[in-house]
């Protein structure tokens, strides 16, 4: 399918259309498709959704598409999977676990691997958030892959980041001591049936109580996800940060942290390309590392 025929069965608002779009983008060859879809972006509500491994990110995921869906919401899903170190594709597949949502018109739903790429992201998710909101979706859920110290780009992408804990992990822990704390808007505490979950509650509590806020201050909201308590809470915590961002005026510094991050991944990836052509011209020279990064450098024109 031409860039012209994929465009207009776009402006048609076909499925399919989006789809090949992503594709385009996952591939590297969606600049041009990006760049003619641009000036549709901007109106859609983006909402991150990230944690360790196993916290039931995906149960959340659907519970929330559930929720926007019975507000009359459509609703654009990004599931970023790890990736197969093999064969670079997406290992976990969580779209399963949204699988009540796959008939839904108003829904799509997209596994993008993260292929290495720190902060839980795909190279090409922010073109995939772009080309949804361009789509047309009124909410956009981003479902990052674990979280770490290096892992918080969706707090670059999404307007609203939302961090899911649950009890009785050592994860949680070392979630909180990595850094998360400032990139959250809200924190979940999903599971809230296990026994410790009062103590995660408290040390969440704890942890906040040691920096000093400004502005916003994140909410704290528990929940049984497979069960569909505290969902309405958590929308609700949601929709709270939004009034903030939209009042306050922060909501264009949002914007902007997600155009520097989409911006960056672009540029860096197009570096990366030249760099890694120079260094096999580089590799077999005999000369020392120092010296050799100091010709890349020089032929990157840097």
């Amino acid at each position: 399918m031409t860039d012209d025929a994929l465009l207009r069965d776009f402006e048609m608002h076909k499925p399919r259309a989006l789809a090949r779009a992503i594709s385009c983008a996952e591939s590297g060859r969606g600049g041009d498709i990006v760049r003619a879809l641009y000036s549709k972006t901007g109106r859609a509500v983006t909402i991150g959704l990230t944690g360790p491994p196993g916290v039931g990110k995906s149960t959340l995921a659907s519970a929330l598409v559930r929720k926007a869906r019975g507000l009359g919401k459509s609703v654009g899903v990004i599931s970023v999977d790890p990736s197969s170190p093999f064969s670079h594709g997406a290992l976990l597949g969580d779209r399963i676990r949204l699988v009540e949502h796959f008939t839904d018109e108003a829904v799509f739903i997209r596994s993008m691997a993260s292929r290495g790429h720190l902060g839980g992201l795909a190279g090409a998710t922010a073109d995939a958030v772009s080309l949804m909101d361009a789509f047309g979706f009124d909410v956009i859920l981003i479902e990052t892959v674990g979280v770490g110290q290096s892992e918080i780009a969706i707090a670059e992408l999404a307007q609203t980041t939302v961090v899911a804990l649950q009890p009785g992990s050592g994860d949680s822990i070392q979630v909180l001591k990595a850094g998360i704390m400032e990139i959250a808007d809200v924190f979940v505490v999903n599971k809230a049936d296990h026994p410790m979950a009062n103590q995660l509650r408290r040390e969440i509590r704890s942890a906040m109580e040691m920096l000093q806020w400004d502005g916003w201050v994140p909410e704290l909201v528990a929940t049984q996800a497979l069960a569909g308590e505290g969902i309405e809470q958590l929308w609700a915590a949601i929709e709270r940060h939004m009034a903030y961002l939209n009042e306050t005026g922060e909501i264009e510094g949002r914007r902007r942290d997600a155009f520097v991050h989409q911006v960056r991944q672009l540029a860096m990836g197009r570096i990366e390309r030249r760099l890694d052509r120079v260094l096999e011209s580089e590799s077999s020279t005999g000369i020392d590392p120092y010296a050799a990064a100091e010709r890349v450098i020089s032929k990157l024109g840097l």
